[in-house]
């Protein structure tokens, strides 16, 4: 049995952080979370220090203690900044929680974090890491850890698309959510193009793997793709629901205004062809190999399904009204007779 650590995550309170830190907790790890405290509470067991990262001494809090091991899911590089400076070499271990929207080059289908290039980093003027600056802050954020913490110290994970139980951006719940309904179902290209995603629970035990087992190097941190008519044929059989799909092409989506990806009036789990063929179609046989263990989808599904009445009042982040729904199917079918 693996020896207790003392581990910090830096935030805690909210989806994967969250996560991370009730399983921690839960296999008998001594928790710390830093974090302000106002967007969610920590597991029970785990202990908050609150702290403002916006801050260059934001942790000051933690002053003088030491730890076996860090989770981040920072955005922002200023607050990496600001906790590779203030933690020192008093962390044994760094996990930092990257994106695949570092990459500079989605368009080619099964690449590594070996062989596929970054974005350029953000530069310190470009601290807010929103909308297209994303990307070119989580690499400022990988280069200033790759700059202060040994290799062999150090594991970078470019997640992918997130999903499960508390899931704030309704990306994977969408899809759930409309099957459940059921009736003509539009589904955006082609049945043969790919899907791609990870269950919070499972990436978050994989990083908790990472931390106790002073893994490193740089990985994804998503399951292996699925193509999309086989995606939604099990979202259906995971809830009993019949499958009743109407596929819709771009050209005709883009026509209509329909957004990809996210965002308002978007189609979820859908991302432009051709020079985004590889967003959802990620080669993790590296992942895979180095302990990253994915859920049957049926699963991922029914406790999704679960979840959502408990949720909350929240406003979908992706995803189109269902009267939006049927005027766009009725002018697909009177433009394709």
């Amino acid at each position: 049995m693996l020896a207790a650590m003392r581990l910090l995550v830096l935030g805690g309170t909210v989806f994967l952080g969250h996560e991370v830190a009730a399983q921690a907790v839960a296999a008998g790890h001594e928790v710390t979370c830093a974090a302000r405290g106002v967007s969610g509470t920590v597991p029970e067991g785990a202990r908050l220090v609150v702290a403002d990262r916006d801050t260059p001494d934001g942790l000051s809090a933690l002053s003088g203690e030491s730890f076996d091991a860090v989770i981040d899911v920072a955005r922002r590089p200023s607050h990496v900044r600001h906790a590779l400076a203030q933690l020192g070499d008093r962390v044994g271990h760094w996990v930092y929680v990257s994106s695949g929207s570092a990459y500079a080059d989605n368009s080619v289908p099964g690449r590594t974090p070996a062989d596929t290039p970054l974005l350029p980093p953000a530069t310190p003027e470009q601290d807010d890491a929103v909308g297209a600056n994303y990307g070119p802050a989580k690499v400022a954020c990988e280069q200033a850890l790759s700059g202060a913490v040994e290799p062999e110290r150090l594991f970078l994970c470019r997640v992918g698309l997130i999903v499960g139980p508390g899931d704030r951006f309704n990306r994977f719940d969408y899809w759930v959510s409309r099957l459940a309904r059921g009736g003509e179902t539009l589904a955006p290209g082609a049945p043969d193009e790919w899907a791609q995603w990870v269950d919070v629970r499972d990436l978050a035990t994989w990083l908790l793997h990472i931390a106790e087992q002073r893994l490193a190097g740089v990985y994804d941190g998503i399951g292996a793709p699925m193509r999309r008519g086989d995606f939604f044929a099990a979202i259906a059989a995971a809830l009993g629901t019949q499958l009743s799909l109407t596929w819709v092409d771009q050209d005709f989506l883009q026509e209509q205004g329909v957004n990809a990806w996210m965002g308002e009036r978007s189609l979820p789990m859908w991302v432009p062809l051709p020079e985004y063929a590889g967003f959802m179609c990620r080669d993790v046989s590296g992942s895979l190999a180095a302990g990253l263990v994915t859920r049957p989808l049926a699963d991922t599904v029914r406790d999704t399904w679960a979840w959502l009445p408990t949720a909350g009042d929240r406003s979908p982040a992706s995803g189109i009204a269902p009267a939006d729904e049927t005027a766009l199917l009725t002018a697909f079918h009177a433009a394709h007779p």
